[in-house]
């Protein structure tokens, strides 16, 4: 029976040659481009992942989105730094949240301009970059109307047109599909920031840029650092849903999680981490040994605490693992107010589009799983998860 049921699923996934789609590696809440940070990169630390991968084979763009913007606009930013032109958030969109469709300074010539679906990409996203891969593949599947009343569909090259088939894979690693309990204290508070703006002093004034050209905000010419990040916190659009408050929170994930929904024909894969153990004597869950101090706070608040969504239903002690950031529950896929099949990795079998295929839960906080550790011992176990999951999306049948 196993013989056929395999000869059956060959003849619809026919073996093909080597999978050479692009790998897009796209960053999360707070994160930066290459060229910022003073050389210290987001995919790798003190190492350099894309480089990493390139030496083994691999073709590899990194994005620079906004690091603090809706995912709706981090989307549109990969698609136009990709295949080029100017960033157009949509005549909609723009109208509804007061924003400059078109900002200046924001058009690229493109990393990937043969990019379609006879060129597709391999999407990898990191915490919220996992959100945001999948709003891109939304806005590649649908048309979008500037003007629902007369039907009236967007110049945009992106949102007025489908595009299918342009996604070959999407991998999401330490992603919040379901929200983060702790989404609330991460937009007052930037924790994440504090890692990174010790370093204001060492690398100079323009080691960072919110990247708010269509919010009309702008760092003044010899403004402070302190000033610019007072001034953003106080900025009225995290009081709307056109921010990355909203999307990381537990009910901005659950109205993404409606319609953001897996293709049949894409290759989806998700990675949990954990910095946290469950304590027998309390039920509680803890922070484990090692982890930095920011990290352990942070882990030690999730680890207990329940949450609630609006309508008034209550996380439950499932949501107490975390890695400091994100509740390791929340990813492995959606499944709050989803539809989505999420199954566990099994390596003697098919892989097949259409579904989630959850990798593991790995012993990484937040940070760590992206390189942001203090050894070469640290890194080197992290390096051989990319590279092995690389090899992984090689492999897979190019449709």
């Amino acid at each position: 029976m196993k013989t056929v049921c395999l000869t059956f699923l060959l003849l619809i996934f026919p073996l093909s040659a080597e999978n050479s789609a692009p790998i897009v590696l796209v960053h999360g809440f707070l994160g930066w481009g290459p060229e910022e940070m003073g050389g210290y990169k987001y995919w790798g630390g003190k190492h350099d992942l894309a480089k990493i991968l390139e030496d083994e084979g691999y073709q590899v763009f990194t994005v620079s989105v906004g690091p603090v913007s809706s995912n709706w606009e981090r989307a549109i930013e990969i698609y136009h730094q990709l295949k080029g032109g100017q960033v157009d958030y949509g005549k909609a969109h723009a109208s509804k949240f007061d924003i400059i469709q078109k900002p200046d300074g924001k058009s690229y010539n493109g990393f990937y301009p043969e990019w379609d679906e006879n060129h597709p990409v391999h999407l990898v996203g990191h915490s919220m970059g996992g959100q945001t891969i999948r709003m891109l593949q939304y806005q590649l599947d649908e048309i979008f109307m500037s003007d629902s009343l007369t039907f009236t569909s967007e110049k945009s090259s992106l949102l007025g047109e489908s595009k299918k088939g342009w996604i070959s894979s999407i991998t999401s690693i330490s992603a919040p599909h379901d929200g983060s309990t702790l989404a609330n204290i991460m937009t007052k508070t930037f924790p994440f920031l504090q890692n990174i703006i010790g370093m204001a002093d060492l690398v100079g004034s323009n080691f960072y840029n919110f990247d708010l050209e269509h919010w009309g905000f702008h760092r003044g010419e010899n403004e402070s650092w302190a000033s610019y990040r007072r001034r953003l916190k106080e900025h009225p659009a995290w009081g709307t849903k056109n921010i990355c408050a909203w999307d990381l929170s537990l009910d901005g994930a659950k109205e993404l999680n409606a319609y953001l929904t897996t293709d049949p024909d894409i290759y989806y894969f998700s990675i949990q981490t954990t910095a946290t153990h469950l304590d027998s004597i309390s039920a509680f869950y803890l922070p484990n040994k090692g982890v930095s101090l920011l990290t352990r706070s942070r882990a030690s608040l999730m680890g207990k605490t329940i949450s609630y969504w609006k309508n008034g239903t209550a996380t439950d002690s499932t949501w107490f693992e975390n890695d400091g950031i994100v509740n390791t529950i929340s990813m492995s896929g959606p499944k709050v107010n989803s539809t989505d099949m999420i199954v566990d990795y099994e390596s003697d079998e098919l892989l097949l589009p259409g579904y989630w295929i959850n990798l593991g839960v790995f012993p990484y906080d937040h940070q760590a799983i992206v390189g942001h550790s203090f050894s070469q011992e640290d890194w080197k176990p992290v390096e051989k998860i990319y590279l092995e999951h690389a090899e992984r999306l090689r492999k897979l049948t190019a449709h």
